[in-house]
């Protein structure tokens, strides 16, 4: 059992240089949050351009396919 508990504690010790610590975790949060906010600012403003072209391709796809 003392050899499983020494196989499991050295096998996660490499595990702990990976993780940051918590002051550098949050300001990755904190950043994140902020680009998501951005990134759905733009694309709530994108969406009708968007779905505008997309009409617009559509419909003169059907114009030029018309007798």
């Amino acid at each position: 059992m003392l050899q499983l508990l020494f196989a499991i504690a050295f096998s996660a010790a490499p595990l702990t240089l990976y993780v940051p610590p918590m002051r550098s975790l949050s300001l990755f949060v904190e950043t994140v949050e902020i680009f998501l906010r951005e990134a759905i600012h733009h694309t709530a403003r994108a969406y009708p351009r968007i779905r505008l072209g997309y009409s617009r391709i559509i419909s003169s796809i059907r114009r030029s396919r018309q007798p």
